[in-house]
């Protein structure tokens, strides 16, 4: 495993990290047991950066890393969301009252007095540009409630008003092969200002990992079968919000460049660590074997500047019109 610097917290975070929404919830079916087995081989592989949220499951994500600090000595750093409990998921409801509140809950699932980093989980784009509600996160931390703070966004607008707080020493966004818009501008405003990047979504709902067919089935709880147009969140989160079959078929003719030996998930981690920018990629998983190959990037050699072009190019002619200037 290797290791960067996270923004301006003196942390040194696994490259390749653990997301834990698929152990929370809307990704099918899951298994308690097997989830802490997945979380427990994390750890032993070196990874030291865990990525939850207070809705992830209701909570049920939050207690299960309860659970894993409780048995492990290492140290690790464990990341929760707030905002998304809100009902409707309003700017207005971004207050103090609220953010308090769902901090105080976290605070009991994940059995600790403070949080490591806590990040607003995809607000509207109309929170960022009230200050207020960072004022409120600011005194979070000088009350001792949260080590630092953070945000995760939909889109680079948002990304970049985030890093004018000062603050803000995180911003979570979606990147990979189908999401190439954040290396653009964003990186480089994030590198000036120390801010570390947290890279989402890394392989793309699964579709990235190589795996996928025209006749996949998806349980009716997982959110690759109910939000592929955006029925219940975003529908960028789904997919990276590219169709279904041109997934496939890029997929496909992403599968020649990979060097021999690597899996297709593997190559799509890897391209995403090729960019100094990201302090870590945060792959879902669900079992120990999930964690097992995605921790595998962490170690491969560099991709060549050959193949990241050819990889732009891919993205030009067939993804970049399905996504660039929405996110």
């Amino acid at each position: 495993m290797n290791y960067r610097e996270l923004g301006r917290t003196g942390w040194r975070v696994s490259t390749i990290s653990f997301g834990a929404w698929a152990i929370g919830s809307s990704w099918g079916s899951v298994d308690d047991r097997e989830s802490l087995d997945a979380l427990r081989r994390a750890v032993d592989l070196g990874v030291n950066f865990f990525d939850t949220a207070d809705v992830y499951g209701d909570g049920h994500s939050e207690r299960l890393l309860a659970q894993l600090k409780r048995e492990r000595r290492e140290e690790i750093h464990i990341v929760t969301k707030a905002g998304r409990r809100l009902s409707p998921h309003s700017a207005s409801g971004y207050n103090r009252e609220n953010l308090t509140a769902f901090i105080e809950r976290s605070l009991k699932n994940l059995e600790t007095d403070t949080l490591d980093l806590v990040q607003l989980h995809c607000p509207p784009t109309a929170v960022y540009y009230m200050p207020e509600v960072f004022g409120v996160l600011d005194d979070l931390v000088k009350q001792g409630k949260l080590r630092h703070y953070g945000v995760s966004v939909e889109k680079v607008e948002e990304a970049l008003k985030a890093i004018e707080y000062p603050g803000v020493q995180s911003v979570q966004i979606i990147f990979n092969i189908f999401r190439q818009r954040p290396a653009e501008l964003f990186f480089d405003q994030a590198k000036r200002r120390r801010v570390g990047i947290l890279a989402r979504l890394p392989l793309s709902s699964g579709m990235l990992a190589g795996k996928m067919t025209r006749t996949s089935t998806f349980s009716t709880d997982d959110h690759r079968a109910f939000n592929r147009h955006g029925e219940s969140f975003d529908r960028g989160e789904t997919f990276s919000g590219v169709d279904y079959d041109l997934g496939l078929q890029t997929v496909e003719e992403l599968r020649p460049l990979l060097p021999a030996g690597w899996t297709m998930a593997e190559f799509s981690l890897r391209w995403i660590l090729m960019f100094d920018a990201v302090t870590c990629a945060i792959p879902g998983a669900k079992r120990p074997s999930q964690v097992e190959d995605n921790s595998r990037a962490a170690d491969l050699p560099p991709i060549s500047d050959s193949t990241m072009q050819q990889v732009r190019a891919i993205y030009d002619r067939r993804i970049r019109e399905q996504v660039h200037h929405y996110w």
